[in-house]
Parts: C-alpha cells; sequence; structure tokens
C-alpha cells in the first residue's frame, strides 16, 4: 500500500474497491492522459461519486503510485519464478517471444507511457518511479550475478549492472517501438531479440 492509500477495516472489501478505481483510471488514463482524465470521470467509469475514490486514493498521484506498485509485486514475481529454474539465463533467452509480446500489448503500453511522462515532469512521481525501479534493480541484478556464476561468466558489479541496464533498455524499447511502428514483423523481432539476451546474457 503507497503512503497515500487509506486504510480501512474491513481489507479485502478495500482492496476490491481501490482495484475497481485503479482499472477505471486506467481505462481514462489510457484514453485522455494524466492530465486529461479528472477524478470526476474516473469515478463515474468506477461507478462510485468522486468523494467515495478519495476514501481510497488521495490523489491522481496516489493513483499512479499504485500502478507503480503493482508493476514492482509483478516483475518480483517473474524474478523470483526465473531464480527457481535450473538456468535463469536460459529461460530468458527461451521465453523470448513471451516478453516481447508482453512489452508490444497496446493497453500496456499506453499506461506505462502515461506514467513515464509524468515522471520526466512531476518530482513527486519520479521519486516514486525510481525507488520502484531500485527495487525491481537490486532483485535483477541477484539473479543475473547468481546466474552468471553458475555458468563461470563475469559476475563483477559493473560488469552485471551494464549488462542489466541493456536488458532493461531493450524491453522498455520495445514500448516505444510499438508506438512509432506497430506493424513490425513480430517474429523478426522476437527473433532478433532473443539473439540479442544470447549474446548479451552469455558474453
Amino acid at each position: 500500500m503507497s503512503n497515500n492509500e487509506k486504510r480501512h477495516n474491513d481489507p479485502d472489501r478495500a482492496q476490491l474497491r481501490r482495484q475497481q478505481v485503479l482499472d477505471a483510471a486506467a481505462t481514462c488514463f489510457k484514453r485522455s492522459g494524466f492530465h486529461g482524465a479528472s477524478m470526476s470521470e474516473i469515478s463515474k467509469a468506477a461507478g462510485m461519486s468522486a468523494g467515495h475514490i478519495y476514501n481510497y486514493f488521495d490523489s491522481k498521484d496516489a493513483i499512479i503510485a499504485a500502478f507503480v506498485e503493482q508493476n514492482v509485486e509483478r516483475v518480483s514475481a517473474i524474478l523470483r519464478d526465473l531464480a527457481q529454474r535450473a538456468d535463469p539465463l536460459k529461460e530468458m533467452v527461451d521465453d523470448a517471444e513471451g516478453s516481447v509480446s508482453e512489452h508490444v500489448e497496446s493497453d500496456r503500453i499506453a499506461l506505462q507511457l502515461e506514467i513515464w511522462a509524468e515522471a520526466s515532469r512531476n518530482p513527486a512521481i519520479a521519486a516514486v518511479v525510481r525507488d520502484a525501479d531500485l527495487r525491481s534493480r537490486s532483485d535483477f541484478r541477484n539473479l543475473l550475478k547468481a546466474a552468471r556464476a553458475r555458468h563461470q561468466l563475469d559476475a563483477s558489479d559493473d560488469v552485471v549492472d551494464g549488462l542489466m541496464e541493456a536488458v532493461i533498455a531493450l524491453f522498455h524499447g520495445l514500448h516505444v517501438r510499438a508506438i512509432h511502428n506497430p506493424g513490425a514483423p513480430l517474429p523478426a523481432v522476437v527473433a532478433s531479440v532473443r539473439n540479442a539476451l544470447r549474446a548479451m546474457l552469455f558474453s
């Protein structure tokens, strides 16, 4: 729960209502943008009054912070699963098709770009995004160091940090490319991403 989310006596019901607000906000942000989407528009989409939304989130900033936290939890779950595999590096290469497909999915892209855009001009959101990135990078760094050591590859901090940034940049770039060139041939993109991952992860 973010600092700006409210606490309630019935946590399960409150969580359902928060998710109701988040689902509505995601639709509104993707359609109208963060600043174009008003709390009244979000409340209408959520089927509740604007005042009722404020029982769960203090502001639109708090709603974005909740989206960011959800993404941290999603990434953490992926990394935990990878860490339990016999060969996490090979799994990342083998799963290139799923990873690419996820990063060019239109609904996901629109919301993510709104969050990044707001972080570029709003110091409060920038702090939330950077904190989330720091936590996810810590988990990813630990995974890469252990996996590369298992393959007797260089697992020094500088090498792993550079590798980590390059892999993240590769997938973040897919969001942008999907906007610029939505008709790019997915199988060819997947093949190239798989080759790039293999070259980076095992070098």
